[in-house]
């Protein structure tokens, strides 16, 4: 058996291998921590499952975003690697308790923004089967509830096809495999924005919106300036948000959804925080829903994790995602897989029939 790897070697790592590519600022950073002794100590004042690189390094971070470490937002500012190392090993040592403290609160969301290419055509095509000229939408694990604004930013596909609004201040871009269009539809009225985490974040507080900053490495100025984005539109009509377990709350903000809409539950990398042997109650709370009016459940889950939905065959180790639409009417489920997505749903093969 392998022995656990040490601190300094999970930064290390981190640096090296995740932040390799992606981040020059935090390969630098992590590598520098993970030489230091006296950074690796204050480290390990926090709780063993709040010690991991990108939590720390997004307190850091948070701490340089609210103006109280300057020479790191300094360095981050202009792209010295150097200097950030430095600045990031003095700011931790000289505000370790503020950091640990942060940290133990909080958890990362490094993949905060929507995920709307995927959900827009199958929310459309959702509607599409019940005839539903309204929908209000339910997303699980919503975060900043930023997935719930999917009718309302502009997505452009490979294929050249452009759903949603092409004026929106939000733009997205997604990659068509195969040969088979995405479909054209849109979606019909949204009446309800519903959100539900065990920890949703308030776009309308600037430290819940500092913190989902913080979450970013500082050199990615393009992930950046769309987070910034989708924040400022959500900000503009804020979704309704319900913090708690997910399985406790589904039938309140099913509930909350005015009888002419359809409710459509989305769950994007979601339901793989419940255990395995959860999962069925899901979807036993969204079929004692549609005892008086249809459902629907919109997924984008790894191959395999949400129930019900077919897989086309693929192993669950595939690298990809399959993108499952399910109808709860009249004690009668219809589920399907309409897709498969890669890249967190950058890359999208629409496979249903028109």
């Amino acid at each position: 058996m392998a022995r656990p790897r040490t601190l300094a070697e999970v930064y290390r790592r981190f640096g090296e291998v995740d932040a390799a590519g992606t981040s020059a600022l935090y390969e630098r950073v992590a590598v520098a921590l993970s030489e230091s002794e006296a950074a690796l100590r204050a480290i390990e004042a926090a709780p063993a499952r709040k010690r991991q690189p990108a939590l720390i390094l997004a307190a850091l971070y948070d701490l340089a975003l609210a103006g109280r470490a300057p020479e790191l937002a300094a360095a981050y500012a202009a792209g010295d690697g150097d200097a950030a190392a430095r600045a990031a090993v003095e700011t931790l040592l000289g505000r370790a308790d503020e950091i640990v403290a942060l940290a133990a609160h909080r958890r990362t969301r490094t993949d905060v923004t929507g995920r709307c290419a995927v959900l827009y055509p199958a929310v459309a095509e959702a509607a599409r089967r019940v005839g539903a000229k309204a929908v209000g939408l339910i997303d699980v694990g919503c975060g900043a509830g930023l997935n719930l604004d999917v009718d309302r930013v502009g997505i452009t596909y490979g294929d050249g096809q452009v759903l949603g609004d092409p004026a929106s201040p939000v733009q997205f871009t997604c990659s068509v495999v195969g040969d088979r269009p995405v479909p054209a539809r849109a979606i019909p009225e949204v009446v309800a924005r519903i959100g539900i985490d065990s920890e949703p974040v308030d776009v309308t507080d600037p430290d819940e919106v500092r913190w989902l900053r913080a979450c970013l490495p500082p050199d990615l100025p393009e992930r950046r300036a769309r987070l910034d984005a989708e924040l400022a539109l959500a900000a503009t009509d804020p979704p309704l948000l319900l913090r708690g377990d997910a399985l406790d709350l589904l039938p309140d903000a099913l509930a909350r959804v005015p009888e002419e809409a359809l409710p459509v539950v989305t769950t994007t990398w979601a339901l793989s925080a419940l255990p395995p042997e959860s999962r069925p109650r899901f979807l036993q709370r969204l079929d004692e829903a549609a005892t008086r009016r249809p459902v629907a459940w919109v997924s984008a889950e790894g191959v395999g994790v949400a129930p019900a939905i077919p897989t086309f065959g693929d192993r669950r180790a595939s690298g990809h995602s399959i993108i499952g639409l399910a109808v709860f009417e009249h004690a009668a489920l219809r589920a399907e897989a309409v897709g498969r997505c890669w890249s967190r749903g950058r890359m999208l093969a629409w496979l249903a029939d028109a």
